[in-house]
């Protein structure tokens, strides 16, 4: 008899066919099966295929009599209670190849469509028959010559970092650690607020980085600052945020994630040098299969080779 193996979303098939070859998978028959749904099922299971979105809390960890480890569908692995997974011996692994570049691919986005006003006027041209056109109106910043000023220069921050380069833009970066052989400049977390005009967000989400973004690190920005963050919701203080657009205490942001998703805060949907889509970095297909491609290599490395991939406990 197999291992069995508990698939807690309905992600493509196709990422994880390799897996069927050696265990037992049990999957759901709708979007994903819910907390009950996973503790009632998990005690037979040796490894849980988790995603981003849902919490592993205490109590799946604890029923996981048979667990051995938790892949987890995404970079981020905050939703997983990681203490409880330490306590009793779990392998806790995310998916960071996969996600890198449909990340930097949207960040590159989020730069252009605020920079142009390509969301605003998108919007402007399709709700409103009086909206204006002309030499001088809808004006938007360029980006050639322009200093990137990425915070977190990982996998994600360095797949920016080299796109940006094509739009002619200047990156720099702050790192919790300076990278010896980046060809980036480094500069201190103050000195990137200050000297950037496009700041980008690409740090994981840590008890360090919680509210990284604040009150002072706003003031510190430039008035013509945009603000990118397609890192994680909390990494900003979205209130304070808020206030500082009001403010005008810097020019824009693009928000691919927020502090208590899905809910956004209603002041930034008021906004229109303000734009927001729904957590997206990740969401092609292309992405999507790769990611379940990846979470699955995890779980065979560590459950038929012995071996360690990807893991962040």
């Amino acid at each position: 008899m197999k291992d069995k193996i508990l698939i807690a979303y309905s992600i493509p098939q196709k990422g994880y066919t390799e897996l069927g070859k050696y265990f037992d998978l049990i999957y759901p028959d709708k979007e994903f099966f819910s907390t009950e749904e996973i503790i009632d099922r998990i005690p037979d299971c040796v490894a849980l295929l988790s995603i981003f979105n849902k919490e592993v809390p205490k109590q799946v960890i604890e029923a996981g009599k048979k667990l051995k480890i938790i892949s987890n569908y995404g970079v981020g692995f905050n939703n997983i209670d990681i203490e409880t997974a330490c306590q009793k011996g779990i392998v806790v692994c995310n998916t960071p190849q996969a996600v890198c570049e449909p990340t930097a691919e949207l960040c590159l986005a989020l730069i252009l469509s605020l920079s142009r006003g390509i969301a605003k006027c998108h919007y402007g041209l399709k709700t409103n028959p009086d909206f204006e056109w002309g030499v001088m109106k809808n004006l938007g910043t360029g980006l050639q010559g322009k200093t990137l000023g990425i915070v977190g220069m990982g996998k994600i921050g360095k797949s920016v970092a080299k796109k940006a380069e094509a739009f002619g833009m200047k990156a720099a970066y702050y790192n919790r650690n300076k990278i010896d052989d980046s060809p980036y400049r480094y500069l201190n977390f103050t000195d990137l607020l200050e000297q950037s005009d496009i700041i980008s967000l690409n740090c994981p989400l840590t008890n360090e980085t919680h509210h990284l973004i604040g009150a002072r690190e706003l003031e510190l920005m430039k008035k013509s600052a945009l603000l990118i963050n397609t890192a994680r919701g909390s990494v900003v203080n979205e209130t304070e945020l808020v206030k500082a657009l009001k403010e005008n205490k810097i020019a824009g942001a693009a928000l691919d994630v927020f502090e208590n998703e899905p809910q956004i805060h209603p002041d930034l949907l008021k906004m229109d040098n303000v734009v927001v889509v729904p957590h997206i970095g990740t969401a092609s297909i292309d992405a999507r299969i790769e990611m379940g491609k990846e979470a699955s290599e995890n779980i065979l490395s560590y459950l038929i080779y012995g071996k360690e991939k990807n893991r962040v406990n």
